[in-house]
């Protein structure tokens, strides 16, 4: 049992590997003849021009948009969610709640992205002047909701997993259930928390079909979110299903710009590793 056991967490290792190998490996004769400094600094993304132009920093720009706006409703609601089933609700209403809120995971995420375009695009275009039809805004508010499993899911069994002689401890100095759940419970358990943030983030970064149908697929260096743009991921469907001939520059910007994807995630990562463990409460 050992030994499958190891076998399996290796797997895991050697997938990772294998896919860091292809990308650096596509990805060097890239750069063999685009420099990094064009690659990071240079404004506009036309890799199948007659003049090609490969600068990353539209598509970069359009992900961390997406991204951000994803955060900015998936981390307060979430928490706020994930606060309730831990402290407030009742066994009956947690037990209901929570696999009713894990099944979005199950929606596929082509559904997600023609119901940000078809249904919610022209509800939000009655009331937001300037929103065009292909938009980073509603993309993600979209990918905030998608996310809210993975933030609620964990982030509420760390805070269960806050020993109960704290909360008592909180409750015998006189302190509210709120002002608990927000001085005792949330800093006892923010480890577990910021690893539910960094989980968010990272599906958010890499999610691909809800934004390359509602975002548009244009390169565009925006920092209008009413306006739609291409992010990492919906460059690398667009090309990917296209007929660039393998070998071609243009076909290898896709390895490229993985790269770039993988960098970024590994960074939010590492990140969420270090905050884990300097707070990390031990009971």
């Amino acid at each position: 049992m050992s030994f499958l056991l190891f076998m399996a967490a290796a797997a895991s290792v050697l997938v990772t590997t294998g896919i860091v190998y292809v990308l650096v490996s596509e990805s060097w004769n890239f750069f063999r003849q685009v420099s990094l400094l064009e690659f990071l600094t240079d404004t506009q993304w036309t890799p199948v021009f007659a003049e090609p132009r490969f600068g990353i920093l539209p598509l970069l720009t359009a992900t961390l948009w997406a991204a951000g706006i994803a955060l900015l409703i998936g981390i307060p609601l979430g928490t706020a969610l994930a606060i309730y089933l831990s402290e407030y609700a009742p066994s009956k209403v947690r037990e209901i709640v929570k696999p009713l809120l894990e099944l979005i995971e199950a929606v596929p995420t082509v559904v997600f992205g023609y119901f940000a375009l078809l249904f919610l695009t022209p509800l939000f275009r009655m009331f937001i002047p300037g929103l065009t039809g292909f938009n980073l805004l509603v993309p993600g508010i979209v990918l905030g909701i998608m996310i809210l499993p993975y933030v609620v899911s964990v982030s509420e069994d760390a805070m269960r997993a806050v020993p109960s002689s704290l909360r008592e401890g909180a409750y015998a100095l006189g302190m509210t259930r709120i002002q608990t759940s927000v001085r005792v419970i949330i800093p006892a358990a923010f480890s577990g928390i910021t690893a539910a943030y960094v989980l968010g983030m990272s599906r958010a970064v890499g999610e691909t079909m809800v934004l390359a149908i509602a975002a548009g697929q244009n390169p565009n260096l925006t920092g209008d979110p009413r306006e739609g743009a291409a992010t990492i991921t919906a460059y690398i469907v667009q090309m990917a299903m296209g007929d660039l001939p393998q070998g071609s520059l243009a076909y290898e910007s896709i390895f490229a710009v993985g790269l770039a994807l993988f960098v970024l995630t590994l960074f939010f990562n590492l990140v969420g590793f270090f905050l884990r463990r300097r707070f990390r409460e031990v009971y």
